[in-house]
Parts: structure tokens; C-alpha cells; sequence
């Protein structure tokens, strides 16, 4: 008789679910904010600003995406994966000049999705560049702008030159089932790491 495996205890009735930090990151324009919005249970806390002729030649997110804002703190959200688990999602400003603030966001996350634009790839160089520095678990997760990708996912990895074990995902910031989906690879690939990292 082969053995089954008792099955994980269930948490006890009213206990509160274990919070996760989750940040999303990216280049300028490339869907963070839309990405919180569209998966958060609750009304997405944003700092969103209009921007104005002093941004010009500073925040340019291209002509194609038609956005007339910027975050200029951070975007935040939240959702509830199941009565064990809530992820606090944390939107990073995309600009360079408030890169200083990605370590206090970065602080205490069990991972980050790192959102790129395939149209921009030079953009998101950096947000993959840090997530590799500082060892945080991510996926690439690329946003299919009017429902498709300037380029498919094969050359998006072997432009950022991104190891085979780092997932990279098409997904549309725009649908909260597609959103879901992405987060979870991401935890998959934290719970992956963990699990290496304990076995080493």
C-alpha cells in the first residue's frame, strides 16, 4: 500500500493570514501602478502626480502609452491568496532620480516582479541589475501593451541576459486574473529559492 502524506493542517478558524511584502518594480511606464490597481482588494493607496514641462527630456515614457502622471513615492495594494496568505504589494517609482528609495522598499520582501515593457527594454536594466545585486527572488513579467509584445519572450531573456532559472512571463497589468497568475510564479520561485537555499 503506497503511503499518502497526511495533508497540511488547515490554520486554526479566525487566525489572521501571514502578511508578504511583495515589491513591484520597473522602468518609467511600464504598468507598476496599473498592475497594484488591478489585483488589490482594497482602493490601491497611489502618489501619483501630473507631470509637467519641468519632467521634459526627464520622465519620458514614450509616445505610444499616452500617460500624462508619474509615481513619485510608491504605489500600495494588498490581496489575500488564501487564509494563510496576504501579500502587500509595494509599486516602486520608475524614474532613476527616486532610486534612493527602493532599498526601503525592497527591506523585509520575499520577492519582487519586475515589470518590463518589450517595446523599453533599455528601462528595466536597472530594476533587474538591483534584484540580482541584492539576491531578491523575482520573475520578469512582461507586459503585453494592447495585447501584444514587441518581442517575444526567447529574446526579451536573451537581451537582459537573464539566467534560464529566473522565470519571465507575458501578462496584462490591465486583468486581475492575469496579475494573480504572475504572483503566483513569483511565489513559486521564493519558496524554490528557499527551499535551495536550506539544502546548501
Amino acid at each position: 500500500m503506497d503511503y499518502v502524506p497526511s495533508p497540511e493542517p488547515a490554520p486554526p478558524a479566525g487566525s489572521a493570514p501571514i502578511p508578504v511584502k511583495i515589491v513591484v518594480a520597473g522602468g518609467f511606464g511600464v504598468g507598476k501602478t496599473t498592475t497594484v490597481g488591478s489585483i488589490s482588494e482594497i482602493s490601491p493607496l497611489t502618489t501619483e502626480a501630473e507631470m509637467t514641462s519641468a519632467g521634459v527630456g526627464i520622465d519620458d515614457p514614450g509616445p505610444a502609452t499616452g500617460k500624462t502622471t508619474t509615481t513619485v513615492a510608491m504605489d500600495f495594494g494588498c490581496v489575500t491568496i488564501d487564509r494563510s496568505l496576504k501579500l502587500y504589494l509595494f509599486g516602486t517609482p520608475g524614474q532613476s532620480r527616486f532610486g534612493f528609495m527602493w532599498d526601503d522598499l525592497a527591506h523585509g520582501a520575499l520577492g519582487a516582479l519586475v515589470v518590463v515593457d518589450s517595446g523599453r527594454l533599455d528601462d528595466c536594466y536597472p530594476a533587474v541589475d538591483y534584484f540580482e545585486r541584492l539576491k531578491l527572488p523575482f520573475v520578469v513579467a512582461v507586459n503585453a501593451f494592447d495585447g501584444r509584445l514587441a518581442h517575444d519572450l526567447d529574446a526579451v531573456r536573451w537581451a537582459l541576459a537573464i539566467d534560464e532559472r529566473i522565470p519571465i512571463v507575458a501578462f496584462d497589468a490591465r486583468n486581475k486574473l492575469s496579475v494573480r497568475d504572475t504572483l503566483l510564479v513569483l511565489l513559486d520561485r521564493a519558496l524554490a529559492d528557499a527551499v535551495r537555499s536550506q539544502h546548501v
